[in-house]
């Protein structure tokens, strides 16, 4: 039986039991939780690469501190980002990195939070991440001072985002775990930069988001 034919089934169910009063079953929660491949492994990398190169996001393996320090630097200056926004929980040598060739960089929290009009007027953004899934290309904020407001990775135009190899795991359960080890944080998921298509299938990119997405993935 395929996934669609078990929802519908279940609905069928949960419909009969309701009108005839019996009490509807237990949703089964049994999600699979492990991939073919263990979280952060070299398959597992590859296949976030592939997803997220799928969807037009530029990606880069960083092994230390100065290599992600290098990749920030070489991603703003490709996007010819003038000024960045950076939460303040960042790591002091990525903001100083952020900054490299006389760029302006603003520093955001929720108690000094800079007004969306000015953020709209700021070319980049650089934070850290949560947890990527692989099998989708999805990468996932949960708001810590690393990664800071949500609005500030809403708002301009490029995102350089910073993912800890180890933090990738292969499926969505897996992930959804580690969100639910806080679940009072606001989360904010991300495939890839921000694309719609209006009713005449014309493309247009970002519209709820970034329009551009950049990877380090920190070893």
């Amino acid at each position: 039986m395929d996934a669609k034919t078990a929802i519908l089934a279940r609905a069928r169910e949960a419909i009969e039991r309701s009108q005839e009063g019996r009490p509807v079953r237990e949703i089964p929660r049994n999600y699979i939780r492990e991939g073919q491949h263990a979280p952060g492994s070299d398959e597992v990398v590859a296949e976030m690469i592939e997803k997220l190169e799928d969807y037009s996001a530029q990606v880069v393996e960083a092994r230390d501190d100065q290599a992600i320090e290098d990749a920030i630097a070489k991603f703003l200056s490709e996007a010819k980002a003038s000024s960045v926004v950076v939460p303040t929980g960042l790591d002091d040598q990525f903001k100083k990195a952020a900054g490299r060739d006389k760029r302006k960089v603003h520093e955001d929290s929720r108690e000094n939070a800079i007004a969306t009009l000015e953020l709209d007027a700021i070319d980049a953004v650089v934070t850290r991440t949560r947890v990527g899934i692989s099998i989708s290309g999805t990468i996932i904020l949960d708001g810590e001072p690393d990664q800071g407001r949500r609005a500030i990775t809403l708002v301009p135009d490029t995102h350089v985002a910073i993912l800890e190899r180890s933090a990738i795991v292969p499926t969505v359960p897996q992930a959804v775990d580690i969100l639910g080890e806080h679940p009072e944080r606001p989360t904010t998921w991300i495939a890839g930069g921000s694309a719609t298509s209006d009713i005449e299938l014309v493309r247009v990119n970002g519209v709820h988001g970034p329009r551009h997405l950049r990877v380090i993935i920190a070893h």
